[in-house]
């Protein structure tokens, strides 16, 4: 058949180019293997909390980020076990719901700093990471502080409670410190998701710690990095103040190659697992076809291709880690072309008739088929070390499906790469610089424990509220069905006050009433009474596409569910006392058909299961 020569005649440039890259992860691999057991000088607790706090400034950019970036901030707020840090938040003059906001969490966490650019945006990320720095040595100036560290992150992230203390810690010996970035764990449904948390696994369990111990440079992924200020100060006298590249598409990469450059020293602080997950800065990443191509061709181009443009294949010492970073442009392209024919040859294989030959293996030459025999082992080897790293962070279940999700990864990699190409070379073309797609983003509403939430226990100690004795007391005497804010109330042992403050703390939720004037009759209506009084929640006010809504619970999985389904807007909720929401209740939510509305002795709050600290 035509197509059979066809096909044979592609396959031949075909399995030398899966060959040759195939051969370059096997060595990956087995540098990984053979120096697995080498150990990651990793600091004892009593060095962590022993050792002196560096200021640290954290710089978040933003673009029309005003429905994330409340709870991005109150969260991480309350999870960072650190104290000598501020957050500059970066906004551009023409997107003012974003910086509301920001304005309006500043106003109640004095370590949140409003960071404006002076012109209209969007630019780049690495535009808006420049004025920030800015505005930080302004800050600076005013305050009489220096700040030692700069970490950057995004609005989606949420921020490992140990982050900034292994920064802190790190940086005494280094001048750029990466810590891990995983995405969040989807369902299985979710194919595209379910890409990035195969690639990062494997990215960040075995690519980036054995380029680390052979000497490779470091890119920088952006979020959870920690760069040295006089590092920093470097950058800044060597590009004309442009400490973050304006102009490149991956200004974090960038730099990463730089400081490598210019002699600074960088290091990966490894994936580890404790009760809480993996040690690392957790994100959703796009969850869509487009969304995801969208992305992916901005770090093509911006890796592969600005990279390649800038910095060519130098210094010598750095060619092989260029070429790993570069070969995704033949690769992703070449991918799905080899997931077609191999296809085809199954297919045809399969349908050849007993005592047939076989007519596409007649057209394929011996060393061919022995290149493709190769190949596809050190492909099975491939798909086994990545479900290994995956399973280790996301469990078997997802990790088993990693497969199939190879084929939907080839096709999404392939037309980033062409959106790339077109992107890059219409660019060239018009003398300009490739213009900053932006991601959007999304943030879990409610946080688990794998997201890095404190326990109960944990925040009343670390406020004085309770000491560590009374605490273990009371959790080995802790009534079956009897919450521990509840018990530790009986006792006497904290306030009601304390004990809000602490949930408040927990959970990154805003505690207490705001102003009259913010409570807006009409928004109380926009929520069925019903749910309203089953939930003990209370709509009060409709701001920037949000809902913010009073209650004395915690917000339960369910609680969310179901108030997701009932509104298109999104939910904030504000945590008020059970007498304050009693009272509020009765001025504005219609009186309960039949039992009334509840009292204050019967009202429970849906804490959650608290466990003990050791």
């Amino acid at each position: 058949m035509w197509l059979d020569h066809w096909v044979a005649a592609c396959l031949v440039p075909l399995a030398v180019w899966i060959l040759l890259s195939g051969l370059d992860d096997l060595f990956i691999d087995l540098v990984f293997f053979l120096t697995g057991r080498k150990q990651f000088r990793w600091p004892a607790e009593s060095e962590l909390d022993q050792a002196p706090q560096r200021r640290i400034a954290i710089f978040v950019p933003l673009w029309r980020e005003h429905r994330v970036i409340g709870q991005m901030l109150e969260h991480n707020l309350s999870v960072v076990r650190y104290e000598n840090y501020d957050i500059f938040v970066g906004v551009y003059p023409n997107d003012e719901l974003t910086a509301r906001a920001v304005n309006e969490t500043a106003r109640r966490y004095p370590r949140v700093h409003l960071a404006p650019c002076p012109h209209h945006g969007p630019t780049s990320k690495g535009d808006c990471l420049n004025w920030i720095y800015r505005r930080m040595t302004d800050y600076e100036a005013r305050n009489g502080v220096r700040f030692d560290v700069v970490v950057t992150h995004d609005a989606e992230d949420l921020i490992h409670r140990e982050s900034l203390r292994l920064i802190n810690w790190f940086s005494q010996s280094y001048d750029m410190v990466q810590i891990p970035v995983l995405p969040l764990s989807t369902g299985l449904d979710e194919c595209t998701h379910g890409i990035y948390c195969d690639e990062f696994a494997e990215y960040q369990s075995k690519d980036i710690p054995v380029r680390r111990r052979l000497g490779g440079f470091l890119p920088s992924n952006g979020v959870g990095t920690g760069f040295g200020r006089a590092a920093l100060e470097r950058l800044g006298e060597a590009y004309q103040g442009r400490i973050f590249d304006p102009d490149c598409l991956t200004e974090d990469y960038e730099n990463g190659y730089r400081l490598h450059a210019l002699g600074y020293r960088q290091t990966f602080v490894p994936i580890r697992l404790d009760a809480a997950g993996p040690a690392a800065t957790r994100e959703y990443f796009p969850r869509n076809f487009r969304s995801a191509v969208r992305q992916r061709s901005r770090w093509v181009a911006g890796i592969a291709l600005q990279g390649w443009q800038r910095h060519g294949w130098r210094p010598w010492r750095q060619i092989y880690w260029l070429w790993r970073d570069r070969k995704g442009l033949v690769g992703n392209l070449l991918s799905p072309v080899g997931n077609l024919i191999f296809l085809y040859g199954i297919s045809s294989y399969l349908l050849t008739g007993r005592g047939q030959t076989w007519h596409l293996g007649s057209h394929i030459p011996a060393w061919v088929t022995q290149a493709c025999a190769i190949t596809f082992g050190i492909s099975l080897l491939q798909v086994a070390v990545r479900m290994h790293c995956g399973a280790r962070i996301y469990g078997w279940r997802l990790a088993a499906a990693a497969p199939l999700r190879v084929f939907w990864g080839n096709l999404v990699n392939c037309a980033a790469t062409v959106a790339a190409l077109r992107q890059f070379l219409a660019a060239h073309m018009e003398h300009r610089t490739p213009a900053w797609n932006k991601t959007e983003h999304a943030y879990p509403g409610h946080r688990t424990a794998e997201q890095g939430r404190p326990r109960l226990g944990e925040v009343l100690t670390r406020m004085n509220r309770v000491s560590t004795g009374e605490l273990e007391a009371a959790l080995r005497k802790l009534p079956d069905g009897l919450r521990l804010g509840e018990y530790l109330l009986q006792l006497q042992k904290i306030s009601e006050e304390h004990l809000y403050q602490a949930l408040s703390f927990q959970t990154g939720i805003p505690l207490g009433l705001p102003a009259d004037a913010e409570v807006n009759r009409s928004a109380t209506r926009a929520l069925p009474a019903e749910a309203a009084r089953r939930w003990k929640v209370m709509p009060y006010r409709v701001d920037a596409g949000q809902l913010h809504v009073f209650t004395a619970d915690v917000p339960s999985e369910a609680m969310i569910r179901e108030l997701e389904r009932l509104s298109e807007l999104q939910i904030r909720f504000h945590l008020i006392r059970p007498k304050e929401f009693e009272d509020l209740a009765r001025e504005y939510l219609p009186a309960e058909p039949s039992a009334g509305h509840a009292t204050h002795r019967n009202f429970r709050l849906d804490w959650p299961e608290m466990r003990p600290i050791h």
